[in-house]
């Protein structure tokens, strides 16, 4: 239900807690909340999906502290990409043994120190980066990340992390002449990958190079799946338990009975939190310009980086809703001219929006209080708060 009136708040939702806190409350710059209540709900929907699967939170997606100890005394991993990750995961009750350092692009002496702690799972998908943990992490436990084709995600991942399929041979012999135990593949199907089915030709791929591995002689064990859990934007997904089940059904069809890690990070907080925000400006260019501009006092450099490439699509609540809308290009409060969040594709707002209604941002609790700077142009970062 919509809870504004008047370019305020004036009823509660009855069945998001994020979304109640802010419609009782006001706010002097944008503000993230936060509901573990729906993270747990999360975790526990995708832990019972994926049916004896371990599960490793991708810490880099929200790296809340209360969000990490709620997700420790769940049972869940970590999947932690630096040294920060790692410390702030073992502050909050994680045990070493559950942490996996999946960077694959790591500092030497952030590779001792993880070791030195007790991680013993690393990625790498190069020789250099074989010999970096065969230094540092004598003997640690390995799994090679491959660059997979075929993605069907809202996200395509890059060529910037995996190696390429045919180098895989290769640096499976190299990292055991080494030292080193290759446990096991990983891969990245792309995040924001809103269908099960998607998945289907990206594990064909990952079959064939899994078992021409174990036909080498290599005795993997380990099959991490990475993330791509998809979160509800402005397109229909499955429930995140029937998601994880088509997803792992598929995967035990492929390779049998094999320990399985999954990454998720944005299918396990990004709907337990929304940014409440305010209008700054509603201004057309010219008269007889079709698009208004809005103006947010939010922005890329403040949280909502996603937006590049207009590939995240947040829903936006207004205070007019229900009324007549009309498209708008909607941007940030800086001065940097690349701060535009919707342009290719403008956004259906009401007309009567205007300067200083209160605006509510869906579904946020993923990837962005990590990129909201520490104040560009003075504006301050993102405000979290969680309930």
């Amino acid at each position: 239900m919509n809870a504004f009136a008047g370019g305020a708040f004036r009823v509660a939702y009855s069945d998001d807690a994020a979304l109640d806190y802010i419609a009782r409350h006001r706010f002097d710059r944008p503000t993230l909340v936060l509901d573990r209540a729906r993270v747990a709900a999360q975790y526990d929907a995708l832990n019972e999906g994926l049916d004896g699967a371990h599960i490793h939170y991708a810490v880099k997606a929200n790296p809340e502290p209360k969000i990490i100890r709620l997700l420790v005394e769940r049972g869940s991993g970590f999947d932690a990409a630096s040294r920060a990750e790692i410390e702030l995961c073992l502050a909050q009750g994680a045990r070493p043994e559950v942490i996996s350092f999946g960077n694959t692009v790591k500092k030497p002496s952030d590779i001792a120190f993880a070791y030195g702690v007790g991680v013993t799972l690393f990625a790498a998908d190069a020789e250099a980066e074989l010999d970096k943990i065969a230094g540092h992490a004598p003997g640690a436990r390995v799994y090679l990340r491959v660059i997979v084709e075929s993605q069907l995600a809202d996200w395509p991942l890059s060529r910037k992390f995996g190696c390429a399929p045919s180098a895989l041979p290769a640096l499976l012999d190299y990292a055991v002449s080494v030292g080193l135990t290759p446990v096991g593949l990983s891969f990245h199907v792309g995040s924001q990958t809103r269908q099960a089915q998607f998945w289907a030709p990206v594990l064909d791929q990952m079959s064939e190079l899994w078992h021409a591995a174990q036909d080498a002689g290599h005795e993997l064990s380990l099959l991490n799946i990475g993330g791509g859990f998809p979160a509800f934007y402005d397109q229909p997904i499955d429930a995140p338990r029937a998601y994880a089940a088509a997803v792992i059904a598929q995967v035990r069809a492929r390779f049998g009975d094999v320990d399985v890690m999954a990454e998720p990070g944005r299918g396990m907080v990004a709907e337990a939190g929304h940014i409440a925000a305010e209008v700054l400006l509603v201004s057309r260019k010219s008269p007889d310009d079709l698009h208004r501009w809005v103006y947010l006092d939010i922005g890329k450099f403040s949280g909502l980086a996603e937006t590049m490439d207009e590939a995240i699509r947040y829903r936006i609540d207004t205070p007019h809703d229900g009324g007549e809308v009309g498209p708008c290009v909607l941007a940030g409060p800086s001065c940097d001219s690349a701060d535009v969040l919707y342009e290719k594709r403008p956004v259906q707002l009401p007309l009567a929006l205007a300067s200083g209604d209160r605006v509510v941002i869906r579904n946020c609790g993923a990837y962005t209080t990590t990129y909201a700077s520490i104040g560009f142009n003075g504006f301050p970062p993102l405000d979290v708060i969680v309930l």
